[in-house]
């Protein structure tokens, strides 16, 4: 509904993946896993309610993957401050909205991941507060968490579709197939 979706679709799409942008929560039915993109999460979520998707996504949520990156972290977690908001609480995090500032503060740095290096690019982005029991931190940046899984479902606060480096979007892929 909102958000940088084209991006994304391109990378799953490099990867050989079909990728088909979910409007309706009929169209949920045709997918095996989603990625919620970034964006201005309190503008997607009234979205999500006035096209009354917020149950058919926590639904979808219970049986299949979903990925969020910045905006779509927001709306996965358990817990959201600054302000706290409504989210899907799918998985067990504590997220800070525009924790690392402004527009001007966003920027592009290397992280570490897979015993190698990760660009990330963060734009308004959030900051994970806590990581509960269950879910399993991938990735961190300044020694916040910023990439997290838990079951079938992974977050992001960075942008992983606005690089060539297509590592996390193929984990989440695994996630899709197993």
């Amino acid at each position: 509904m909102q958000g940088d979706f084209e991006a994304h679709r391109k990378a799953f799409e490099e990867l050989g993946a079909e990728a088909t942008e979910v409007r309706t929560a009929a169209q949920l039915s045709a997918v095996d896993g989603l990625v919620i993109p970034g964006g201005e999460s309190t503008t997607m979520l009234e979205l999500l309610r006035i096209e009354s998707m917020m149950e058919p996504l926590r639904e979808f949520g219970s049986r299949k993957p979903v990925f969020g990156t910045c905006a779509g972290a927001i709306l996965l977690a358990s817990e959201v401050s600054a302000p706290a908001q409504e989210s899907l609480g799918l998985l067990d995090i504590a997220v800070e909205r525009n924790a690392y500032g402004r527009q001007v503060r966003s920027h592009v740095t290397r992280i570490a991941f897979e015993g190698g290096e990760l660009e990330a690019v963060f734009i308004r982005a959030p900051i994970i507060r806590r990581v509960g029991p269950g879910a399993r931190v991938l990735a961190a940046y300044a020694g916040d968490p910023v990439l997290v899984e838990q079951g079938r479902h992974m977050v992001a606060t960075f942008h992983p579709e606005l690089t060539a480096d297509r590592r996390v979007q193929n984990l989440f892929l695994e996630k899709v197939r197993g």
